[in-house]
């Protein structure tokens, strides 16, 4: 099993070994995904005002966004070089909740999705001088009916203000919570990782 691993690790490195790969994102999730995945990457941060027209749904709202966060590169992008960016959304009786801003906007997103099915749609960008390609995936989420005092032992113990829907499905949140998923289980952690290496081989 590692050998193979270890053999599709280095044929993705080898594919990309004369790409200069920027990652744009500060979170620590997709950059252990791209870690797993064998790349070297630079991560170059950039201000962008996450503002979208109030009509797009679902995963209209991802794709504007990660392609949003890679316009500010464009001008400066080199012929090998490859952008990638990324938004996760989570999807309630349709509306989008994104990151919360405090802890008890946290407390709210967490007692609204409470006992309820939710999706959680992630998209990636990868953009080059040339070129971008735009992918999204969707996984749903069931969650268990939670306690007030579940609520708050994980807001007080873990960090729900970068993560989408304030939860993070790897950690103890996930161990107790999460009842069912129908989908990708990296996606809910914000990178479909295997979308995103079936669009990097094709480069």
């Amino acid at each position: 099993m590692v050998s193979y691993l270890f053999y599709y690790f280095n044929m993705l490195s080898q594919k990309l070994k004369n790409k200069h790969i920027i990652l744009a994102s500060g979170s620590p999730r997709r950059q252990y995904f791209l870690k797993e995945l064998g790349l070297d990457f630079e991560i170059r941060l950039k201000e962008v005002d996450e503002v979208y027209p109030t009509t797009l749904k679902g995963n209209q709202i991802t794709d504007f966004l990660s392609k949003l966060k890679a316009k500010p590169f464009k001008k400066e992008l080199k012929e090998n070089d490859i952008l990638i960016t990324a938004d996760t959304i989570v999807w309630l009786e349709n509306k989008a909740i994104g990151k919360p801003k405090n802890l008890e906007h946290a407390k709210e997103m967490l007692s609204n999705l409470s006992g309820k099915t939710h999706e959680v749609i992630s998209s990636i960008c990868i953009t080059t001088k040339s070129k971008q390609i735009t992918i999204n995936d969707s996984t749903l989420v069931k969650m268990k009916k939670l306690s007030k005092q579940e609520i708050d032992y994980y807001i007080n113990n873990f960090s729900p203000l970068d993560k989408a829907g304030s939860y993070g499905i790897q950690e103890w949140f996930g161990y107790i919570a999460i009842e069912k998923i129908e989908g990708s289980y990296f996606n809910v952690m914000g990178f479909p990782t295997h979308k995103f290496y079936q669009e990097i081989m094709k480069l």
